[in-house]
């Protein structure tokens, strides 16, 4: 005689009970509490800084944080004095290295990623041993090198100069991401037709993205801020870059601190869009290699 099945409840009864969700909430908020106290501390300085900005004279020795009254007249300071053009002057440095920098890396790296030459080794190792020679220990050398030329207190000088110190960088980060990409993806695009070129811009270039976008970000940046050789090579205030513009509010006996701090506010402003237009691309590249 069969015995008849347990009731589903009774089945179901010595089941093991469910995990509680309590530990793996816990542990979400903890990073996420310290991440937020992470990027605080980064973000405190900035705070600080458009404070002062924002801060007038006679309050600048105060120990509170929050002034009395918001004083606007050192940002609209900054575009009467004529920074503006120095503001100017720093995108097109920063642009046109940047620019300069991506036409001679990408073909460059790419062609050492896909071709053993001979000597390729030592050429990659030359490309890295000359990221440990600074600008300042050169800035006489390069001084007298423009003066030459016929390119001190010029624009071209500062790309040029800001271009050839950022591009080992360059070509070396965007060699070893296309040293990552499987050959196989582009002898498939060779049999769909597409020329070197076309398997280049439409499959291998696109999965480089995050290189390239690194390479980008690395370069604009170094070449923004640089401030030696830029005040070396520029004499006119005109075609200084801005952070040597900035240097003007540091007099010998005094600093216009609200100025400057004004001003370093203003030179934030562009790296802030460029992080902010390119961020969404950077995270696309990374999780794209990852979705089949």
């Amino acid at each position: 005689m069969q015995t008849a099945p347990a009731p589903l409840s009774r089945r179901h009864h010595h089941q093991r009970p469910r995990r509680s969700r309590s530990m793996p909430r816990l542990k979400t908020t903890l990073i996420a509490g310290l991440a937020y106290l992470i990027g605080f501390v980064f973000l405190f300085p900035y705070l600080v800084m458009v404070l002062i900005a924002l801060r007038p004279q006679s309050e600048l020795r105060t120990a509170q944080w929050f002034p009395d009254t918001w004083d606007l007249s050192a940002i609209g300071g900054f575009w009467r004095g004529g920074l503006a053009d120095n503001l100017l002057v720093s995108l097109q440095v920063a642009i046109g290295s940047t620019l300069l920098v991506l036409i001679v890396a990408l073909p460059a790296a790419y062609y050492t990623a896909r071709h053993n030459f001979r000597g390729r080794t030592f050429f990659l190792i030359l490309v890295l041993v000359t990221q440990m020679f600074q600008p300042t220990s050169m800035v006489v050398g390069i001084y007298r090198e423009f003066f030459q030329f016929g390119l001190v207190d010029s624009v071209w000088s500062l790309i040029l100069v800001n271009g050839g110190f950022n591009l080992a960088f360059a070509v070396w980060i965007l060699n070893a991401y296309f040293s990552s990409i499987p050959r196989e993806l582009e002898e498939a695009a060779f049999i769909d037709g597409n020329g070197r070129m076309g398997a280049l811009f439409r499959i291998t270039l696109p999965l480089a993205m995050p290189g390239v976008i690194t390479a980008l970000i690395f370069t604009f940046i170094a070449a923004w801020n640089e401030f030696v050789v830029a005040l070396t090579l520029t004499t006119s205030p005109e075609n200084q870059p801005l952070p040597v513009a900035l240097h003007s509010y540091m007099g010998q006996y005094s600093v216009d601190w609200q100025g400057l701090f004004a001003g370093s506010v203003i030179a934030t402003i562009p790296v802030i869009i460029l992080f902010a237009l390119i961020e969404r691309k950077v995270v696309g590249g990374l999780t794209a290699g990852s979705i089949k």
